[in-house]
């Protein structure tokens, strides 16, 4: 910027002393500041100062430009800058003194401006299979959108407040209902408590079995690992129980001396299997004869294809089991919208425990979504997801039968992914992993689930296909088919592909890393 001739750059001596003159970059951050509307001509003038400092481009020790100098420079009045000094001497970002001058304060450190991204993704993967993300694009963004100018239309002003930690009357009462007609849930609205998804659920539990004295909890393996680090956060260590063809190991779970245990008997993670009528009555008699309690992660109960709904083992005793359950696979996972419905002896806690950690959900979603449920729009949703996903599961099938002949397939009656257990010669499996990563296919093998995985070295996949197109799906298995034949045929093949950085190698975590909501 020029001077306006009240100042040179020479006279003052203001750019050998180590200060800037009128046509340093810096100042040039000031021009937006001083050409603002007259009435935020000065708060712009210090937020631009403020900022100059706070990036570093005044460093610590630059000698300012005196007010009458700088105010001719920018053509705004000499009191606009005298205040701005000032203010900012105040906040210690400048430091004056009698006959002294102004100066960048010493104790004023540059910000880093870097702002990350630290939602789980995999950048650069070309086809991402891994589990546990919904269709987003599903999403019922014009209904939601209705729903919400209802709402606010005629929320009370006293719904804006802070509201019942354990959710708003409205939402509560909906989601009982819900619950009982789909799930078979015993819903007392009383004891329901709305979290933000599972994840809270699982936390706000694990909590207040530690303050019980509980120092261990149960966990499915395979299972999620959610589960064990949701649980470790809150002093709790995870014990893994292995699974036989009808749910957790009866004899192993026994011999744990766990007194608490977490499943996922509906559709177990990532197994697929449905816990068998035995085995549910058998672990009920086991938290009876233990005291001890049981977390029903019913992660994925609206969604199933070719068998009908298995209830929800809460129903058969409210009083043993914690049943959690989101919105994070039937609409989106970024509304941070779940439940959690409590035995009497431990809602109380709970309660107390939500209150402490975040006073409760946020009032105008639950209200959005308590509507949403009573007018059947979320039914509606469920049957578009189901219909939907349904197609996506059948293209997955298929295309494997194609690309991989002799795959075994299970899980596939019901939720958002399958376990697929390829033959023999695609292994081992860790050169099957390395190859999909360098052709830039995201994949989740089973062993990352806890499982050691198969011992004959053989490849065993957790196929999710809810968040890819028919189209996207039967593209990413012939890609994946093809990086493995060109894998196979030496190091000719192996510059192949570029997209690999950020796939999911073995060991690595991402979305669906288990049954998140």
């Amino acid at each position: 910027m020029m001077s306006s001739g009240t100042n040179s750059t020479g006279g003052d001596g203001r750019g050998a002393s180590g200060g800037l003159d009128s046509t340093s970059p810096a100042w040039e951050l000031l021009l937006p500041a001083a050409a603002a509307p007259a009435r935020g001509r000065g708060r712009a003038l210090r937020s631009a100062l403020r900022e100059a400092v706070r990036s570093g481009r005044l460093v610590a020790g630059t000698r300012l430009p005196s007010s009458r100098e700088l105010a001719a420079d920018l053509g705004v009045s000499r009191g606009l800058v005298t205040e701005a000094y000032e203010q900012l001497t105040a906040e210690s970002y400048l430091r004056s003194g009698q006959g002294a001058g102004t100066w960048v304060s010493d104790g004023v450190r540059a910000a880093a401006h870097s702002v990350r991204d630290l939602a789980p993704r995999a950048p650069g993967a070309r086809v991402d299979f891994r589990p546990g993300v919904p269709d987003l694009s599903l999403f019922p963004r014009a209904a939601w959108a209705a729903t919400q100018r209802t709402v606010l239309g005629r929320l009370p002003h006293s719904s804006l407040g802070y509201p019942d930690p354990r959710g708003l009357p409205e939402l509560r009462e909906a989601l009982a209902g819900l619950l009982a007609r789909r799930r078979g849930v015993v819903a007392d609205p009383e004891r329901l408590v709305v979290c933000s998804g599972v994840a809270q659920a699982t936390t706000l539990l694990g909590f207040v079995l530690r303050e019980q004295g509980l120092a261990s909890v149960g966990v499915e393996d395979p299972g999620s690992p959610e589960h064990a680090s949701l649980f470790a956060a809150t002093g709790l260590r995870a014990t893994p129980l292995p699974l036989d063809r009808e749910g957790v190991a009866l004899g192993p779970l026994r011999r744990s001396g766990a007194r608490a245990l977490v499943t996922t008997p509906a559709h177990q993670f990532p197994t697929g299997i449905a816990y068998s009528a035995e085995r549910r009555r058998a672990l009920l008699d086991w938290a009876r004869e233990a005291d001890a309690v049981i977390m029903e992660d019913d992660y994925d109960g609206d969604f199933r294809y070719d068998r009908a709904p298995v209830g929800a083992l809460q129903g058969l005793d409210p009083e043993r089991v914690v049943y959690t359950g989101s919105v994070s696979k039937s609409l989106a996972p970024g509304l941070r919208l779940g439940w959690l419905i409590a035995p009497a002896a431990l809602t109380d806690r709970i309660v107390a425990r939500k209150r402490t950690m975040d006073l409760g959900n946020p009032a105008i979603d639950q209200a959005v979504l308590a509507d949403f449920i009573a007018r059947g729009a979320y039914d509606r949703q469920l049957r578009r997801c189901q219909r939907a996903y349904r197609e996506r599961r059948d293209a997955l099938v298929a295309a494997l039968a194609e690309h991989f002949p002799g795959t075994v397939v299970s899980g596939i009656a019901a939720g958002l992914h399958i376990i697929a257990r390829l033959p023999q010669r695609y292994g081992p499996e860790d050169a099957f992993l390395s190859r999909a990563d360098r052709a830039g296919i995201a994949l989740r093998p089973l062993s990352d689930c806890g499982d050691a995985g198969p011992e004959d070295g053989t490849v065993a996949l957790v196929l999710g296909y809810a968040h890819l197109g028919t189209g996207e799906i039967s593209r990413g298995v012939a890609m994946l088919a093809a990086a493995q034949a060109l894998g196979t045929r030496g190091p000719s093949a192996q510059g192949l592909g570029t997209q690999g950085p950020g796939t999911q190698g073995p060991g690595a975590q991402g979305p669906g890393a288990g049954a998140r909501a």
